[in-house]
């Protein structure tokens, strides 16, 4: 597959906000006028759909979401779309969105994770458009960490740009920030120390691949639709994390994808840090190996690519390199 990378961002370019699964609430406005204001602040003029109520699970009807997201991401005026943030039933828009008409169109930055994964990596795989698998727009005010990058700073970077980020070894353990009471916070509360884990045995990784992935509970159930075909992409450095799941509905959603020929060529899998709950007898990592042992290839738990603070920016169909020893541990990625 030929990877299509949108055109950087520059001063002056327009920012769509729409929600494809979830709205906010009027409770929770101002966190999202921060984070429009953080996007504002780089030069870019935001635009903000209609799609955006929050007092159901659905920021509106599929249809209208679809016609929204369709809309923003043909829209030549507009170069990235980010979502508010995720959701649970994102999943309705598929059949809906006029995938040959995003496949002819110039490519528009997609950005978001969580629900948005349903989205975002089926967007890559069916279209060849790099997506990022990023912070959403709530969360975008923050301050990355040293060694981290945001979809901001992605966004922006040429075709051929390589950029590292390396994890801040530390991480939000416990609670959130309270948005209604909080709603300017820019600053990540990490609180305890953590490192990458190897899970599958010990010794370095250093392997390469194009890198596509995403939330385990959304994507697990594209499996086997023509929406989920990573083959397309060659071999490859998969992503997964759980947001909330417990350990046993993880394994067997991780065997079902593996089963579904989902990591068939995988070099190696990367597996975010959650804080979903182990079982009394299987614990979340136990889980991951009981289900993706098999394949008898790197897996790299407790990244920063999931559902815990802080975030690390993955592109969907980037080149992808994973460093791993006793002391260092990077991903490399390149947009070509």
């Amino acid at each position: 597959m030929l990877v299509r990378y949108p055109r950087p961002l520059r001063p002056g370019d327009r920012v769509g906000v729409t929600s494809p699964s979830s709205g906010v609430s009027k409770e929770l406005r101002a966190r999202l006028d921060a984070g429009i204001r953080t996007v504002k602040a780089r030069g870019y003029d935001v635009v903000v759909g209609d799609c955006m109520d929050g007092t159901g699970h659905v920021s509106a009807p599929a249809k209208d979401r679809a016609a929204e997201l369709m809309a923003m991401l043909t829209d030549p005026t507009i170069r990235a779309v980010v979502p508010p943030w995720g959701g649970e039933t994102a999943i309705d828009l598929l059949p809906v969105l006029d995938w040959d008409r995003l496949r002819a169109a110039e490519p528009t930055w997609l950005v978001g994770f969580s629900d948005m994964s349903t989205i975002i990596t089926p967007l890559t795989l069916v279209t060849g458009t790099a997506t990022i698998h990023g912070n959403n727009l709530m969360d975008t005010p923050y301050r990355a960490p040293e060694g981290l990058a945001t979809w901001l700073d992605i966004v922006a970077a040429p075709t051929g740009h390589q950029f590292t980020q390396t994890p801040p070894n530390r991480y939000r353990a416990t609670g959130w920030d309270e948005y209604r009471t909080q709603p300017d916070v820019s600053e990540f509360t990490l609180d305890t120390p953590g490192r990458w884990t190897r899970l599958d045995a010990d010794g370095d990784v250093d392997v390469e691949g194009r890198l596509i992935g995403g939330c385990i509970e959304t994507l697990s159930n594209l499996t086997g639709t023509p929406y989920l075909d990573p083959e397309r992409l060659g071999e490859s450095i998969m992503y997964v994390e759980a947001a909330e799941d417990q350990a046993f509905t993880i394994c067997r959603n991780l065997h079902g994808m593996r089963l579904a020929g989902f990591f068939d060529n995988a070099n190696a899998i990367l597996v975010g840090r959650t804080r979903a709950p182990d079982a009394d007898s299987l614990t979340q990592h136990e889980a991951v190996m009981d289900a993706l042992g098999p394949l008898n290839i790197p897996i790299i738990a407790d990244v920063e690519c999931g559902h815990v603070p802080p975030y690390l920016p993955i592109v969907n169909g980037a080149n992808g390199r994973v460093v791993h020893t006793a002391t260092r541990s990077e991903l490399i990625q390149t947009l070509t």
